[in-house]
C-alpha cells in the first residue's frame, strides 16, 4: 500500500481570501488559478501496519506542530474513506523555492492527497480528490485538477470542489516568477481576513470579477484575463494589509517588478503582474515575449523562474518513489 504522486503549484488569478469553515477549509467565495510547470512537489506515502505512529518528512525535515496537524487532517480523511487503521509514512520534496509565495502548500497537499488515494486503493475522480486536498490547503484543490481550475465555494464536499476549465490560450501563456524570499504568514492572514474593514467590499465585487474572468478565459482573451488577475492582486493586498495584524507582504523588489511590468506594457509588451500572499511576484506574458520579460526582471538583480501552464496532479511509476 504505497504510492507516489506529483503536482504543480498554483498562481491565484482570482484569489480566495478568508476561510469560512476552518475544519473543511471552505472559502467565502470561488477562486480561479493556473498551475505552474515544471515546478512540482513529489510525495510518496505508504500505509505500514507495523509502524507505531505517522511520520511526515518534507525536504528532509520532520514535520510536527501545526504543519503535522494539517497533514494529519488529509491522512485521516483518506483513512476514514478507506476504512484503514494503519499508520502512514510520508515523504515529500519540492523542486522549487517553498514558503516564498509560489504555492508550495497547494502542490504539496495535492500530491499528498493523490498519493494517499492511490495507496489506499480508492477509486476517485480528480474533483473528488480535490475535496480531500482542500482539507490541508484550500488552494490545493485547484492543484489537483491542474491547468486553469475553478474552485467553487460551498459548505460541503459536494459543492466545494475544483473543476478544470477549457482555456484556448493555455499553450501560449508563460509565467516569469520573480523570486523574492521573505517570510510569510498565509494561514494567519486567512484567519483574520473577515476582520478587515475592506473584506465586505471585496466580497461585493469579487463575484463580478470571477464572472469576468471565466468569460475572458473561455474566449482566450489574454489581455483581459491577466488584467483582472493584476487588479485582484491589488484588491487582495488591500484587504490583507487592513486586517488586525496589518500584514504587508511586498518588499521593495516587489514594487520594482510592478513598475518594470508597467513600463514594458507601455512599450507594447502584453505583460501583467500578479501575486498571492508573499513578496514574490508572477509576471504573466506570452511565448513570443517571455525572453524579453525574463531579461527585464533579471536586470533588476532578481532571480527568475520561467513556467508554462501545468497539468493535473498525477500518480507516478513505482521507480519514482522517494523511499
Amino acid at each position: 500500500m504505497k504510492a507516489t504522486a506529483t503536482a504543480h503549484p498554483i498562481q491565484g488569478l482570482v484569489k480566495y481570501h478568508g476561510i469560512r469553515d476552518p475544519e473543511l477549509r471552505t472559502p467565502y467565495h470561488d477562486s480561479i488559478s493556473l498551475c505552474t510547470a515544471p515546478s512540482n512537489s513529489t510525495t510518496t506515502v505508504a500505509f505500514e501496519p507495523e509502524r507505531p505512529e505517522d511520520e511526515y518528512v518534507i525536504d528532509g525535515e520532520h514535520i510536527d506542530g501545526r504543519g503535522a496537524e494539517r497533514i494529519r487532517t488529509v491522512v485521516d480523511n483518506v483513512r476514514e474513506r478507506a476504512d484503514l487503521d494503519e499508520r502512514v509514512r510520508v515523504a515529500s520534496e519540492n523542486n522549487f523555492p517553498s514558503n516564498v509565495g509560489f504555492g508550495s502548500s497547494a502542490s504539496g497537499f495535492a500530491a499528498l492527497a493523490t498519493a494517499l488515494v492511490e495507496a489506499a486503493g480508492l477509486d476517485l475522480s480528480r474533483p473528488e480528490i480535490s475535496t480531500i486536498a482542500r482539507r490541508g490547503s484550500t488552494s490545493a484543490a485547484r492543484a489537483v485538477t491542474g491547468g486553469f481550475s475553478d474552485l467553487r465555494a460551498g459548505s460541503n464536499d459536494a459543492d466545494c470542489r475544483s473543476k478544470r476549465l477549457d482555456v484556448p490560450l493555455e499553450d501560449d501563456v508563460r509565467i516569469v516568477g520573480a523570486v523574492i524570499p521573505a517570510y510569510k504568514e498565509t494561514e494567519a492572514a486567512h484567519e483574520e481576513a473577515a476582520e478587515s474593514h475592506m473584506f465586505e467590499g471585496r466580497l461585493a465585487h469579487v463575484h463580478e470579477q470571477l464572472a469576468d474572468m471565466r468569460d475572458a478565459l473561455g474566449r482566450g482573451d489574454f489581455e483581459r484575463s491577466f488584467e483582472i488577475a493584476e487588479h485582484d492582486t491589488l484588491s487582495l493586498a488591500a484587504t490583507t494589509m487592513t486586517g488586525p495584524s496589518g500584514w504587508v507582504y511586498w518588499q521593495p523588489e516587489s514594487l520594482e517588478v510592478f513598475e518594470t511590468v508597467r513600463d514594458l506594457r507601455d512599450d507594447g509588451v502584453p505583460v501583467y503582474f500578479s501575486g498571492d500572499t508573499g513578496a514574490s511576484i508572477y509576471v504573466n506574458t506570452t511565448a513570443e515575449y517571455v525572453d524579453r520579460v525574463e531579461s527585464a526582471i533579471e536586470t533588476l538583480g532578481i532571480e527568475t523562474l520561467t513556467w508554462r501552464v501545468g497539468g493535473p496532479a498525477r500518480v507516478r511509476d513505482p521507480e519514482k518513489a522517494l523511499f
